[in-house]
């Protein structure tokens, strides 16, 4: 099977950090995503956990033209549909079935599947995703696991997400075959519960500091 188009790799190539976004509010969504591209990050992923994620996605997608927004949590064929009907430019997932690849590859949903396995990496490249989540990464746990993968798999790029810190980054990123980082950090609860979006955008600035010191591309 082919990769969908446009592939999740051109995507995130230019996103060392995917900010992962909880929403219980939908009428936040786009002053958000505004705090997001003002700090210079354009490229983000909402969490299907909650029932205001869908709308949200919806609403960013309408009014915030600068951001491409994904949906994350994708599980099946059902949440593949749900995302595109709501707009979502690409998904997450925190594993792969037959089931959902088969639904994003028939949907050309651009996908970042979770895997952790040596066995899951090339189920994944059997579909056609050259680019796949390490998830849970904790923290730094990652790291080690995509050092031992890497060398297995070349052509695959990898994106940890699960328990990383900003101080986790810089050693991610300096992995050869690390294409990008997620993270809830930049857009944390209390920030968003009190709307301070100055604060946001000043973590979406520091995140736009990080780079990768390696060939990820």
């Amino acid at each position: 099977m082919t990769t969908p188009e446009p592939d999740i790799r051109r995507l995130l190539q230019n996103a060392p950090v995917m900010p992962i976004v909880t929403l219980h509010d939908r009428a936040v969504a786009v002053d958000l995503a505004h705090a997001l591209v003002a700090g210079g990050v354009t490229v983000f992923e909402i969490v299907m956990r909650t029932p205001e994620a869908l709308g949200a996605v919806s609403d960013i997608r309408a009014q915030v033209p600068a951001a491409t927004v994904g949906a994350g949590t994708i599980m099946g064929a059902a949440d593949v549909r749900r995302a595109l009907d709501a707009g979502a430019q690409f998904g997450v997932t925190p594993g792969l079935s037959d089931e959902l690849a088969q639904a994003a590859v028939r949907h050309r949903l651009p996908l970042l599947p979770g895997i952790w396995t040596a066995s899951e990496v090339m189920q994944a490249v059997a579909y056609g995703f050259d680019t796949v989540k390490v998830f849970p990464a904790h923290g730094l746990q990652g790291a080690a696991q995509i050092e031992q993968l890497q060398p297995v798999f070349p052509a695959v790029r990898f994106c940890p997400t699960g328990g990383i810190k900003p101080e986790h980054i810089p050693r991610y990123l300096a992995l050869k075959g690390c294409l990008t980082v997620g993270g809830s950090w930049v857009t944390p609860q209390p920030l968003i519960a009190a709307r301070d979006w100055a604060g946001i955008t000043a973590l979406a600035r520091q995140a736009t500091t990080f780079t990768s010191a390696r060939g990820a591309a």
